[in-house]
Parts: C-alpha cells; sequence; structure tokens
C-alpha cells in the first residue's frame, strides 16, 4: 500500500490534487471501466505519455539508501507468482540488483488498475499479458530519472552515465564515479516523469527469460509469510457466522444465551449477509472461543419462499433443457448450417453432466476491519480492490476515498476471492457496523472455515452438454449441433454490460469449436437457480475444454485415426492454429508418443487446448487400479507443451502447470462435487470432497515451453482445461467406457 507520503509525491509527480486523485481512483477509472459505453463517451482526450497513474515509476518503486528496491504489484498474488514476475520485468528495465529486489502490492488508488482495461481485476490470467508493457515502461522511466538526478549532482549529461545492477557510474573528469540507486532515488522522483523511453532488445535481457525462484518463496517455506488470515491489530476481536442451512434463509428465532457464556464470547449480533440473507455474528477474542459460542447458538430459521434447489431435480431439468434449442451464440463461428449431421453416415449423440464446484483454496476467506468514524480499514486479499471499496464504502456507510483497501497475499484464490458485490468482505463490514451500533466499536476479523467455505459459498455453475454430430469414415464432420445449459456467472453483475451478448454468457461458451475447423452450431440456455455462482479457474473452459477434447478423441477412435494425426488435420486451413500444433508437438516429442512402447494395462491420452490465448497441450500415460464400479484411473506420466508466448519466468511457468494438472485431476475423483438435497449443500469438507494427495500425483511431469519473442500471455489458468479429458481419452482405451460426466463413474 501506499503511505501518506508516497501519495503526496505521486500526486505532486503528475500534478493532480489529492481530491482529484482520490476521485479519480472510484468515479472515473474504475467506475467508467465497468460501463465502457459510457466510458467511451465520458473520457477526456487521451494523457500524454508519461502522465497516467499507471506511469508513475514512484506509485510502484522505492529504492533505499542501502539499495534495497521495492517494486509493488498491481495484481494480488495467490500463488501465481505475478508480484515475482512483473518485479521481473520493471527490474530488467531498471537494470537493478536482483538480489536486492523485494515485492509488495498496491490497493484500490487508481495507479494500480489493468492498464487494458482500467478496472482493478486479477483474474482472467491477464496479469503479466497486460501489464508487460507497463512494467517494462516503468522500470526504464524509474532508471532514466535517477540517471538524469545522478547527473545534475555530478554535473554531467545523463548520456554519460550507465547503470547496471543498481549503480550507475560515469567518468567525471579524470575519475570513475560510482553511486548506488539509494542515493539519488529520492531527488530522481522530484524530476518530471519522461514521456518516451528506450526499452531495451529482447536479446538483451539479462531477467526475463530466465528461470527465477519466487521472491516470497523461502518466506512461504519457512512459514513466516504473512496471509490474510494472518492479520492481527491492536484490540481485534474475531467473529465467525452462523449462515442459514438454505441459500437466502432468515433468521426466525435466536436464542443466544448458552452462546454468551462461553468464555471470551464478546457479543452475538444479527447480521444481513449477501443476495438477502440473514446470519448471526458470533464475536470472541479468538476464533475458537467464537466457533464455541456459534456452537451454542439457538437458530430456528425462516426458509418459507426460499427456493430449495435439487442436484438431482437440476439434473433432469438441464438434460431435458439441452434437448431443445436455446439462445444462438452470438459469434458467427456458432452459427453454420449444420443440417447435413443427420444424413452423415456415421453420428455421435452426447450428453455431459458437469457438477458444481467449490474453489476450495487452501487458505480460507478471512476479511479483518478497523471500521471508525470517518475511515475505515480493510486488510484481506482481494482480486478486486476497486470494486471491493465502492461496494464496501456502501456498507459502512462512508465515502469511497475514507475507505482503504490494504490487499494482502493469498493462498490461493482460483476466483473465490473475486466476488463483484464484494459478498464476504460486505459481510465482515457488515459485522463491524453492527459491533458499533451496539457500542462495542473495535477492529473485527470474520473467519471462514472450510465448512463455511464448501456449504455456503459461490461455486462454478453446474453445466450440461449435448452434442449431436455427423461424420464420415474418414472423419471429416458434417455438422455438429451443441448446446449447453448453464447458470450466468455474469448476469446481475457489473460485467454483465459486455460479457453477456445477445442474451448469451460469454464465459458458457468460450474455448468451444477453436482451434478446430468444422461447421458448429451453438445455443445456450441459462436457468435462474437461487444457487450463488462465480468464476472458477479458467472458468467456462473447464467444461468446453473436456467435452470438446474428448469428442474429438472419440471420433478419431471411431475412425481409426491416431488421435494427435486427426487433431492436426482438423486443424488444417485454421491459421490461427499454429501455438496448438506447436504445444501439441512439444508435448508429444518430450513424452516419446509414437516412439516408444508403453508397459501393459497402460494407453496414451491426448488433449490440447486454448484459454485465455495460452496454449497447453497434453499426453498423459494413464492405468487402472481396482475392479467394477470401485475402479480408479492412476495418471503414471503428464508431459505439458506450452504456448504462452515469451515467457518471463519459466519456473513459474512449469509450476503452474504442475498445480493446474493436479487441480484437474482432482475433477475426476470420486467425491469431488458440489450436490444440494432439498436446497442445503451435502458436502463439508475435505473428507467428503475428495482432493488429491501426493500419492495421486504422477510419477513423471514434464512441461515444455515453446519458445517465442511475441508479448507474453498468461498462464494461471490454462494448465487446467486439458488434462482431464487427456486422462479421460486414456481411460477410454484403457475400459472401453467414455466419461461423460465429472468426476469419473464406472459401471
Amino acid at each position: 500500500m501506499l503511505n501518506p507520503q508516497r501519495l503526496d509525491r505521486l500526486v505532486t509527480g503528475v500534478g493532480v490534487s489529492r481530491r482529484a486523485f482520490v476521485t479519480t481512483t472510484v468515479g472515473g477509472a474504475v467506475g467508467l471501466a465497468l460501463l465502457p459505453g459510457l466510458a467511451a463517451a465520458q473520457q477526456p482526450p487521451a494523457a500524454k505519455p508519461g502522465t497516467k497513474p499507471t506511469e508513475q515509476p514512484v506509485a510502484f518503486v522505492t529504492i533505499a539508501q542501502d539499495g534495497t528496491t521495492t517494486i509493488l504489484c498491481n495484481r494480488m498474488d495467490m500463488g501465481q507468482g505475478v508480484e515475482t514476475g512483473l518485479a521481473m520485468i520493471c527490474a530488467e528495465e531498471l537494470d537493478a540488483d536482483w538480489s536486492k529486489v523485494r515485492s509488495g502490492f498496491g490497493d484500490q488508488k487508481p495507479a494500480y488498475v489493468d492498464p487494458a482495461m482500467g478496472i482493478h481485476l486479477t483474474g482472467g490470467s491477464n496479469s503479466i499479458k497486460n501489464s508487460y508493457q507497463q512494467y517494462r515502461e516503468l522500470g526504464a522511466r524509474t532508471k532514466a530519472m535517477l540517471l538524469a538526478a545522478a547527473a545534475q549532482s555530478w554535473g554531467v549529461s545523463p548520456a554519460s552515465l550507465t547503470a547496471e545492477k543498481g549503480v550507475i557510474s560515469g567518468l567525471i573528469g579524470d575519475a570513475r564515479r560510482t553511486a548506488g540507486y539509494g542515493e539519488f532515488f529520492d531527488a530522481a522522483m522530484k524530476l518530471p516523469v519522461p514521456e518516451a523511453v528506450t526499452l531495451k532488445d529482447p536479446k538483451n535481457f539479462k531477467l526475463i527469460g530466465k528461470p527465477t525462484t519466487l521472491i516470497v518463496s523461502e518466506a512461504k517455506s519457512t512459514g513466516a509469510q504473512a496471509y490474510g488470515m494472518d492479520v492481527q491489530l491492536p484490540g481485534m476481536a474475531v467473529a465467525v457466522i452462523q449462515r442459514p442451512p438454505v441459500f437466502n434463509g432468515k433468521v426466525a428465532k435466536l436464542d443466544a444465551a448458552e452462546a454468551l457464556k462461553v468464555k471470551g464470547v464478546k457479543a452475538v449480533l444479527p447480521v444481513t449477509l449477501d443476495r438477502g440473507g440473514q446470519g448471526v455474528a458470533v464475536v470472541a477474542s479468538g476464533y475458537w472461543a467464537a466457533k464455541k459460542g456459534r456452537d451454542a447458538l439457538k437458530v430456528d430459521w425462516d426458509l418459507s419462499g426460499t427456493p430449495k434447489p435439487d442436484t438431482q431435480a437440476l439434473t433432469k431439468q438441464y438434460l431435458a433443457l439441452a434437448r431443445s434449442p436455446g439462445t444462438p451464440a452470438p459469434k458467427p463461428e456458432f452459427q453454420a448450417d449444420v443440417s447435413g449431421w443427420s444424413k452423415a453416415p456415421k453420428k455421435l449423440v452426447a450428453d455431459f453432466v458437469f457438477p458444481y464446484l467449490n474453489h476450495a483454496q487452501m487458505e480460507p476467506l478471512a476479511c479483518t476491519v478497523d471500521l471508525k468514524a470517518d475511515r475505515c480499514d480493510f486488510y484481506f486479499a482481494s482480486q478486486m480492490p476497486g470494486v471491493d471499496a465502492m461496494n464496501l464504502a456502501k456498507a459502512v456507510g462512508l465515502k469511497p476515498e475514507q475507505v482503504q483497501i490494504n490487499v494482502q497475499m493469498a493462498g490461493g484464490g482460483f476466483g473465490r476471492r473475486a466476488t463483484p458485490a464484494s459478498e464476504w468482505p460486505r459481510e465482515a463490514a457488515a459485522v463491524a457496523v453492527a459491533l458499533a451500533q451496539a457500542g462495542k466499536p473495535m477492529p473485527v476479523k470474520v473467519i471462514w472455515s472450510r465448512e463455511d467455505d464448501v456449504k455456503a459459498g459461490y461455486y462454478r455453475p453446474m453445466t450440461v452438454h449435448r452434442a449431436e454430430i455427423g461424420f464420415d469414415a474418414a472423419g471429416k464432420i458434417a455438422g455438429w449441433q451443441h448446446r449447453i445449459v448453464s447458470q450466468s456467472i455474469l448476469k446481475g453483475s457489473p460485467f454483465e454490460g459486455f460479457g453477456v451478448q445477445k442474451g448469451v454468457d460469454g464465459t458458457a461458451t468460450e474455448g468451444m469449436r477453436e482451434p478446430y475447423e468444422f461447421p458448429m452450431n451453438l445455443s445456450v440456455h441459462h436457468p435462474d437457480v437461487s444457487v450463488p455462482v462465480l468464476w472458477w479457474r479458467s472458468v467456462g473452459s473447464t467444461h468446453t475444454a473436456y467435452v470438446m477434447e474428448t469428442l474429438v478423441d472419440e471420433i478419431a477412435l471411431a475412425t481409426k485415426q491416431d488421435p494427435v494425426a486427426y487433431r492436426l488435420k482438423l486443424m488444417e486451413g485454421n491459421g490461427k492454429a499454429e501455438r496448438h500444433r506447436a504445444a501439441l508437438q512439444a508435448a508429444v516429442d518430450k513424452s516419446g508418443y509414437g516412439k516408444r512402447k508403453l508397459k501393459a494395462g497402460q494407453a496414451w491420452g491426448v488433449a490440447v487446448h486454448e484459454s485465455f490465448e495460452s496454449v497447453v497441450a497434453y499426453v498423459v500415460v494413464a492405468s487402472m487400479k481396482g475392479k467394477g464400479k470401485d475402479r480408479q484411473p492412476v495418471l503414471q506420466e503428464v508431459h505439458a507443451g506450452v504456448h504462452c508466448n515469451l515467457c518471463v519466468n519459466p519456473r513459474a511457468v512449469e509450476t503452474q502447470v504442475q498445480g493446474a494438472a493436479i487441480m484437474a485431476l482432482a475433477t475426476t475423483m470420486p467425491t469431488h462435487r458440489i450436490t444440494l438435497k432439498d436446497g442445503v449443500v451435502e458436502q463439508n469438507n475435505f473428507y467428503d470432497m475428495a482432493m488429491p494427495r501426493i500419492t495421486d500425483a504422477p510419477k513423471v511431469m514434464t512441461v515444455s515451453i515453446v519458445p517465442s519473442n511475441d508479448p507474453p500471455k498468461g498462464m494461471g489458468e490454462p494448465g487446467l482445461p486439458p488434462l482431464a479429458p487427456a486422462l479421460a481419452n486414456a481411460v477410454a482405451r484403457l475400459t472401453g467406457q467414455r466419461q461423460r460426466e465429472l468426476p469419473f463413474r464406472f459401471a
């Protein structure tokens, strides 16, 4: 976060008043970004280079006298390593001493918006992709200002000076003089920010493209890293919330007598929850006392008029909807004439069912609130601090400029920490307000247990696909009729205006058809269900990749074609498929596919998919264990081919792909799902929602990155979608059974 002194330097450096700076924070950069049509009409003329808040070195870089260089990340880091990746990009052009580079986080100020989207957002694998040029220029501008300050001090031309590893040097008279960056940083930040800077030729990169350990790796591995859960403030209380068993239920009767007897319990307070439900907050001296107090509560719930969704009933409803045309997907490639499918010599009709999924991030949710009469500080891992600031200001009855979001490191997120309505920090705000109204103002940390998030969180939507495909003996597809049934993630959110086109939520269809060239007709049903839904790592591609890659594989098998060769044939004529072919070939080459014979009882599985502009292909080796319905696949080997254009940090990409593959493996495992019975979520914790263990990890896992100098794309999510279908394709060869439902089930 920025301290007041740094904020003063920032607004002074660009000629903007503190008031104007704060106004821009919420009324301009964020508000207009959410309404692009309005933004186009109201945006002022384009600012000169070097004058935007996102271009101000003082907002991002601090250099101490000893040369310690702190580079702030304009995103939240939840393990994807962007705090290191962005620091590498900036430090590259800054020519900083990497051994002295540290990282930190920005906040809800306009300096830290995504420069391409104009909104504070960690999501969509956009961090490196959208801020690559920004952080290069920030580094180059900082270096130019440092050289200018040194030149002024030494009475020479900046062009006569050089900088390397945080040290400026030059010939002053007859003597060589050197000084660390820290000596000139304060003076440099008072100088004008240069409009234009010269960036390095990539061939001269010393950091970008080199495998680099994350800055925070040591702190994380030794337990020293602080997360949102770890925030401690003087006089702070801890609260937990008793939520209704059914979404949007309300309190009919509350008996708090026994809860108030628990040692450490300070208050029991009714609070309004997300979407109009009601809950009861138990505030105590610590988590255990709060939990024991909650266990002692006696609450009668009013569930009258509250919908009670049921998984079995929803599945029947969705499957029935999938048999009728929905709203046409608006993209031209989804509106082909597919009437020939019914006349084709070979046909394939398949229904797929995907369950609701919990995000299951390692660190459960926690938000600390310090509410005062004229200011409120929030401490939590926020993926959208600008949006959160606006929502939370309203929740606590203050102006947006009176709210400060202190972004924390997150122990995982996968989308759960980015609710457009700021659901879980808003509930924490409600507890702080209730305490103040009860005459007990104090900082309070609201903690969700694992059970709280499993039973009362937001989920990946339950989704059904139906495909009707006609093809010939050569695998040529005459027509592919496709329907998707899924709740809309974006409906009712600030993103609906541009994310829902002609009645179709684009997150439901992303990943369909590409990179293959065949006629497809796609339509969508978006049923209204009272289950709260949210993006989940790789969003729509979590199900579209599975459907596409298992069906393409099934056609290859039905027409006696090699699954790799058949995919390459389907890509013919598609100029956009070059990166897909390269990623697939990289995985094939590393795995030895087609060149080595597998052991008895093993089979290959293949899949390739693009999401968020990066392509990942998997070639896997799998076997089976167990008998009958208890059979389960064993993932023996995973070989990934990755095309993400320029790879800033190969070590981070490798770990992201490995982690995504294991997370995808979870989706195939028995009981890994969220189900509802009469409106109540049936799962509680990991014991009844299977998660991979170390013994489930493959013995061999390789990641091959295709070299490229094109501007980088994101890698937080693309490693997930193709793993499950690759495994399913191997399983089909081993068992003869196609898995039409996740998690896998065997007859």
